[in-house]
């Protein structure tokens, strides 16, 4: 039965999303918001095929939008179910993602226009000022900023250290961090999908201006509550 409702969806969804992604373009024209508008349509579709031929229902554990001020999200990465899910569990986020992805044909600048943020890895000090000015364009126009700390998806119960651009980014914006974890791995990263209840559990806000180990164990801590 899996293995017909993992099918199942993969024509649903890849087959629906070639409207999704036409869409999307259609609305460029018509400004801003518009265009966002599109995105959350197609995450939306997304999250309905997933609850409708695999049966993954989503639960929010905490509060998603704890401060009326910008803050920074530092999300668990399991699957690819909660990067597409973003603008379904946030209010339009300007997102941090490798690099890699932005090569995609037509995606990398949709991505781009939208308010993704390309992370170089490895290239140090470049990086962070750039991941710094779109932190600040981002969080003018009123938007929550999100990161992956651990700069891949992580097996779900295995715990990876994060990568210094967390770090550093911390400390340049000055903002809480909220630290989200998520345990899509068990249900969504495999070829044959299983159903289920897909968490997010939103963590108590961690201030601005702690040392890097505090602040980095504390979002360690809260992004693995869910690997038991």
């Amino acid at each position: 039965m899996r293995v017909v409702r993992s099918l199942l969806f993969y024509v649903a969804f890849y087959g629906g999303s070639v409207f999704g992604v036409l869409a999307v373009f259609l609305a460029l024209p018509f400004g801003a918001k518009a265009f966002r508008k599109a995105i959350r349509g197609w995450s939306g579709f997304h999250r309905s095929c997933a609850r409708a031929l695999l049966g993954i229902d989503v639960a929010v554990e905490g509060d998603p939008r704890p401060l009326d001020e910008p803050v920074l999200y530092a999300m668990k990465h399991e699957s690819f179910y909660e990067a597409i899910d973003l603008t379904m569990s946030l209010h339009e986020p300007g997102v941090f993602a490798k690099e890699e992805l932005f090569r995609i044909p037509g995606w990398g600048r949709l991505g781009i226009i939208y308010g993704l943020v390309p992370v170089a890895r490895g290239r140090g000090a470049s990086t962070l000022r750039k991941m710094l000015s779109a932190a600040r364009r981002l969080t003018a126009e009123g938007r929550p900023l999100v990161i992956f700390p651990e700069g891949t998806r992580v097996p779900h119960g295995a715990r990876a250290p994060l990568q210094s651009g967390f770090a550093g980014l911390y400390k340049l914006v000055g903002l809480p961090v909220v630290p989200v974890a998520v345990n899509s791995g068990p249900l969504y990263h495999r070829q044959w999908k299983r159903s289920g209840t897909l968490t997010y559990r939103f963590g108590e806000p961690i201030p601005p201006g702690l040392p890097r180990e505090e602040v980095e164990q504390r979002v360690l801590e809260a992004i693995n509550a869910l690997n038991q």
